[in-house]
This record gives structure tokens, sequence and C-alpha cells, in this order.
């Protein structure tokens, strides 16, 4: 680049999702001071905030380099899941128009952001700038890591058992339906019965082997592999849930697992899911609470895009596309973003 500096490509959307931890990132006073329950109420008042400019994304392929910004719409988990929809829109178009006015061409939502309502859609209806959720390569990630870790344990997937825990959700039907053709036996959880049955149905229409669906948490102890894709709040998968030398895969944020388990049941192995290695001497210029050089694949998508010069709505709304799920790997490869090594991301 002999010192130019590239010009804002993209700006990626975070919030609070440890109210105390999260907001002592940028206020540390504030934390100390404020109950988490006045945290919950303050964030429906406070705008979206300037966090840190993202430098030194550089393609493995190309050598081309990509800025782009962190931003936070202020919501708290809780208070997305609380509030009226239109609410939580809002806040994210006016989230969403200040990525505008920085000169982003895309804006990446991530977390809970990407999971109020159509997951997208209306907020990129109000905006300019095209909008991504980053859920296609996250998905991408889960099928990487399913099969790295079967190599692990010495199990072949058409022979094990895998339970994808928010079945109904658009990351974990995502999921299942390219997992389908290669595993032997899948069970779908998730809480709507009408909903469940249809991704039951679609799961079992690409796939070769057993597919069962359960409304109950406790169906994961089938599991060999359980991939883990709710948009809960709080941890639901306690130790007594789970097979003896059972492997998770945790992609909610928050984490789906209670710390319970890595402390009672020491067989089973919790991998933090959908992180990546990002290409090139990466500086986020802001903590948001993984190990430096190191991002979200949501974000990660973002940053692909960016490098392709793709500045669209590629993962929007409630249906991920298969073909796309394929497609953002490979181009993510292509770039040198990796799936980071699942013992360096064990206990993150």
């Amino acid at each position: 680049m002999d010192g130019e500096t590239p010009a804002l490509s993209f700006s990626c959307v975070i919030h609070p999702l440890r109210p105390k931890e999260d907001v002592a990132r940028k206020y540390p006073f504030l934390a100390r001071v404020l109950p988490v329950s006045l945290i919950h109420f303050c964030s429906r008042f406070w705008p979206p905030l300037y966090l840190s400019r993202i430098r030194g994304v550089r393609s493995a392929a190309t050598g081309k380099e990509v800025e782009g910004v962190l931003l936070a719409c202020p919501f708290t988990a809780r208070r997305m899941l609380t509030l009226p929809p239109r609410t939580v829109y809002a806040k994210l178009v006016q989230t969403g128009r200040l990525a505008e006015r920085l000169g982003a061409r895309l804006l990446g939502l991530l977390a809970f952001t990407s999971s109020v309502g159509d997951g997208g859609v209306t907020v990129s209806r109000q905006l300019d700038v095209p909008v991504t959720t980053g859920r296609s390569l996250t998905v991408a990630t889960v099928i990487e890591a399913l099969e790295v870790l079967a190599q692990a344990r010495r199990l072949s997937l058409d022979s094990v058992t895998v339970a994808v825990l928010g079945a109904t959700g658009s990351i974990g039907r995502a999921c299942a339906l390219c997992l389908a053709p290669s595993v032997g036996h899948i069970v779908l959880i998730g809480l709507r019965e009408g909903r469940l049955a249809q991704v039951a149905h679609e799961v079992s229409s690409v796939g070769k082997g057993q597919v069962h669906a359960s409304t109950q948490i406790e169906a994961i102890r089938e599991a060999d592999l359980v991939v883990s894709a709710t948009n809960a709040i709080g941890p639901l998968i306690q130790p007594g849930h789970l097979k003896e030398r059972a492997v998770i895969y945790d992609v909610a944020i928050p984490s789906d697992v209670s710390p319970q388990v890595s402390r009672e049941r020491k067989d089973v192995m919790v991998i933090a899911g959908g992180v990546m290695d990002v290409p090139g001497e990466v500086d986020f210029g802001f903590d948001f609470g993984l190990p430096p050089g190191k991002a979200y694949a949501c974000m990660a998508e973002t940053m692909v895009l960016a490098l392709e010069e793709r500045y669209e709505s590629y993962s929007l709304g409630k249906q991920i596309q298969v073909e796309k799920v394929h497609e953002i790997a490979r181009l993510a490869h292509k770039h040198g973003f990796r799936l980071t090594e699942l013992s360096a991301i064990r206990s993150i």
C-alpha cells in the first residue's frame, strides 16, 4: 500500500452482552457505580457509539487492505428481547446512519442486533448502506469445526449423532441443512413445535440419516456432538444434559453453556465457536472480548465482503441459503481467514 491509507470499507455493530463487563470496556467508572438494572434501563436512552477504527485487515490472496469502524448499539441483550421490535429497529437505523456518515460502505449487524424481528430486513430498507448479519460465515465455521472435532475424537460423521439446539433459528436451521447430507443421525431441538416440524421435514428431505425433533433440551443427551445456536440470554445446557465425552460447539452469544459444565464434566469438551483468525496485522482498536487477531465469524463475513468489494446485503433475513454458506466459506479461505485452532479457543 506504500503508506496509502485505505478508505473506510465496512462497519461492525456490537452491543453489551454482559452489561457490567462490557460497559466497563468503554466507561469503567459508570460500570462500577451503576447496578445492572440501571444499565439495562439507561441503554434505551444512550445514543449509538463510535468505538474504534479497525485497521490492518489484509487479504492473503491479493494483498489488498481494508479498514472499518466498530460501532456500538447501546441496547443490552435483555432490552433487545423485551422492547418492541420497532423501538429496537429505530436504534439500529440510528446506528446505521452513523456508519453512513462515517463513510462505511457495508454494515454488519452482530449478535442480537441481527436477531431482532426480521433479521435485518427492516433496518436495511431504511438505510442506504447494504446490511449483512454475518450468519452465512458463522454456519460455515460450524460445519468445518464439526469435521475437525469428529476427526479429533476419531469419529465418522456418518455414524455419530449431532444435536442442534436452536434448530428453529436461522443459524440452527442452516447448520442442520448443511450437515444433513453427511451426518448419520440429527436431533433437532427448538421451542416452537410447528416450526420445528417444518425444519425437520426440510432436513429429512436433503439428508441421508435419521432426523428426530424435540422441544426438550434433555434430548441432547443422545448426541456425540452438540451445536448450540439459540438466542437465549442465559445458559441452557447443564452438566446433566450431556452424554459422556460429548463435544459442544457453542456459537450462541452469550454462551448457551452453564459454567458448571466445565467445572463438573471434565469428560466434556466445550468450544466457544464461530471464532476466526483475521489475515494481516489487524488492530481492532477496542477490546470486545477476544484475543488479538481474532474475530467472530459474523464480523469476519463483513470483512470478507469488503475485500471482495461486494457491497451488498449478503446474509439478510431469517432464511440462510446453503449456497451462500458454501460461497462465503470459499471466499473467506481465499483471503486467508481461518477457523481458529480449536484448542486455542476452548476456554475463551
